[in-house]
């Protein structure tokens, strides 16, 4: 220091400690007030809720090796629907999923033929909504509308009733898996033949080396559980 300039010295500063990007600073919990901190743990709370009804979903899937044709492997739901409280669980996520992206933007839900109808009707009651169904073609009375899609060893199509639908109402498609997509994809055609809105398609499981979200684009896709 010079003496006489009138200055004061200047105690040195400390380092600054270095904390991974992300981590918050040490006083940041102390810093919050008591309603974001309630916000903060409630958060954590629902988020491990939500993992423990993954879990139990994930428990009830079964796997079956070569089947229906050898190199496959089946993925089966049906232990989910046997026991209330996973099939409870799966229908709570994927109804959280829906109300956190979209609100209350929905119209309907629409269900593919056939284990689609197992989970559309109830996620549409868990959101206070309809349920309308996309068949197999020849199904449905009435006026209906129809599309093709490919499967492995041929095709198949898909069939809708014209006034099943009013041009401009938004749209959620569920089914059970998703594979190679054909079925969403002709879904999601056959509901924008009648000028509604798809907002997303969901569904339990996904076969994720089967690339069928990617057939969906720029439809948005969700799934609970991805398998390869």
């Amino acid at each position: 220091m010079k003496y006489g300039t009138g200055f004061r010295r200047r105690m040195p500063r400390p380092s600054p400690t270095l904390r991974p990007p992300g981590m918050p600073h040490p006083s940041w919990r102390a810093r919050q007030s008591p309603r974001r901190r309630a916000r903060a743990a409630a958060g954590s709370s629902h988020a491990a809720m939500a993992d423990s009804e993954l879990q139990l979903v994930e428990q009830r899937i079964r796997s079956f090796p070569d089947f229906p044709t050898p190199g496959v492997v089946f993925r089966d739901i049906s232990p989910v629907l046997k026991d209330p409280a996973s099939f409870r669980a799966a229908i709570g996520l994927l109804a959280r999923h829906l109300k956190a992206t979209h609100g209350g933007r929905i119209d309907y839900i629409a269900g593919l033929d056939s284990r689609g109808f197992l989970f559309g009707p109830s996620l549409a009651q868990e959101l206070g909504l309809g349920c309308v169904l996309i068949r197999k073609r020849g199904k449905l009375p009435g006026p209906t509308l129809w599309a093709s899609y490919s499967l492995e060893y041929g095709k198949a199509e898909l069939e809708i009733q014209k006034d099943a639908l009013e041009p401009g109402q938004r749209v959620v498609v569920v089914d059970d898996l998703l594979a190679t997509g054909g079925t969403m994809n002709a879904a999601c055609e056959l509901l924008g033949r009648l000028q509604a809105e798809v907002l997303e398609c969901v569904s339990l499981v996904e076969l994720t080396s089967l690339k069928g979200r990617e057939k969906l684009a720029p439809v948005p896709f969700f799934s609970l559980l991805q398998y390869e």
